[in-house]
């Protein structure tokens, strides 16, 4: 199989944990940046990759990269790209999206503009036309310029990662499906501990939760751009993919995920869209205010996103909100509190400074994932070994 090195984008100041991921799937990581990580695979680390990650934005094949600070130079280093391996003779090809920092070269239009007849000059050279319908499949690609440095990617992925389908109904300002994945992992919460989100609205935190505790690939159940290029990779590599992912999901597992809102109508949506995940079984939705926050059980986790005041609510209510999830925290036994948030009232109102804290934009919004930990649970007592 062909060896490529491949990136994967992520929600900023989430490198690391998606860097963990990929090292758990078995691939080498080679690059971290500033919201994207690089790694080293072949043709079944694109499927895999793409099934399997829960925190990426999407994977490109790296193309190729090179220096440019004039746009003659950025053609000339596109031009220069092998582009005839990839896209084929009627393949619809565009620079969907161009990202610049600290650049001389800034303006995403004029990017993506010389950089798609940079494109079709080298095509037409190969193919030895003048004209192409377009009328193939999509080979969309994505350009980064950081410092000067251009970096080339082929979009494998098309609909963002984060779009795993099962999401119909959603919340006035939802979380991204991945980024609620990161925060999980970021957390030290396994399928066997319990898990409470107050402010559940569609879902997403105990869906991504349960679909973690039954081993369940976030990507099984959507489709791939790449899937449509079997001339890059192999139509049974994908299918072999699903069949991997098939073949570990346990929807037997027990587990205590419990989601609370104070809206009806939230609840419900929540609910089918655990359906629609195929994880309903797992988790508990209920109508239910923060004031009614309560747990017999000790070491539990709330990981939560709750409302911030921008889009949700007046700013005026959020200190009393704030407060009654502290207290209601503060009454549970032993356990750890996470939260996403952009309000600057947090740990005053909370009633406690957060053990610690991270700074991750939630789309361009800056928002900080303040960490309350708790105690941990008492080892469990090893288990005799019999002869």
């Amino acid at each position: 199989m062909k060896r490529y090195e491949l990136i994967a984008p992520c929600h900023f100041g989430l490198e690391a944990v998606l860097k963990r991921e990929i090292i758990d799937l078995g691939y080498d990581v080679s690059r971290v940046e500033d919201g994207r990580v690089s790694f080293l695979g072949d043709e079944e680390a694109v499927c895999r990759a793409n099934v399997f990650l829960r925190t990426a934005e999407r994977i490109l094949i790296k193309i190729g990269s090179f220096r440019a600070e004039t746009f003659e130079e950025l053609f000339q280093g596109t031009k220069a790209l092998p582009w005839e391996e990839f896209i084929p003779r009627d393949g619809k090809f565009w620079v969907a999206k161009a990202g610049s920092v600290r650049s001389k070269l800034f303006s995403p239009s004029d990017i993506q503009s010389i950089m798609k007849k940079a494109m079709v000059e080298r095509l037409k050279e190969s193919y030895r036309v003048s004209w192409f319908e377009e009328d193939g499949e999509a080979y969309p690609v994505r350009v980064f310029l950081l410092k000067d440095e251009v970096t080339v990617g082929l979009d494998t992925t098309g609909v963002s990662l984060h779009k795993r389908g099962y999401r119909r109904l959603t919340a006035k300002a939802p979380i991204a499906e991945n980024l609620a994945a990161a925060l999980i992992l970021l957390t030290p919460w396994r399928g066997d501990r319990i898990l409470v989100d107050p402010f559940c609205g569609s879902g997403t935190f105990l869906i991504e939760a349960a679909m973690m505790a039954a081993n369940m690939a976030p990507g099984m159940h959507r489709e791939f751009t790449a899937e449509r290029w079997p001339h890059v990779i192999g139509r049974a590599l994908w299918a072999d993919t699903v069949e991997e992912a098939g073949e570990m999901v346990d929807l037997s597992v027990e587990t205590d995920i419990q989601g609370y809102d104070i809206d009806e109508a939230m609840v419900a949506a929540a609910r089918e869209n655990a359906r629609l995940a195929g994880v309903e079984r797992l988790i508990h939705f209920q109508r239910r205010g923060v004031d009614m926050l309560s747990h017999a059980k000790k070491y539990g986790f709330i990981i939560t996103n709750p409302p911030y005041g921008e889009r949700l609510e007046d700013k005026k209510n959020l200190p009393l909100l704030y407060q009654t999830l502290g207290e209601r925290y503060r009454s549970l036994d032993a356990w750890s509190l996470y939260l996403i948030s952009s309000y600057e009232g947090v740990e005053k109102d909370i009633g406690r400074k957060a053990d610690k804290n991270r700074k991750i934009y939630n789309g361009m919004m800056k928002t900080y994932f303040y960490q309350f930990l708790g105690p941990r649970p008492p080892a469990r007592p090893r288990t005799e070994r019999r002869d």
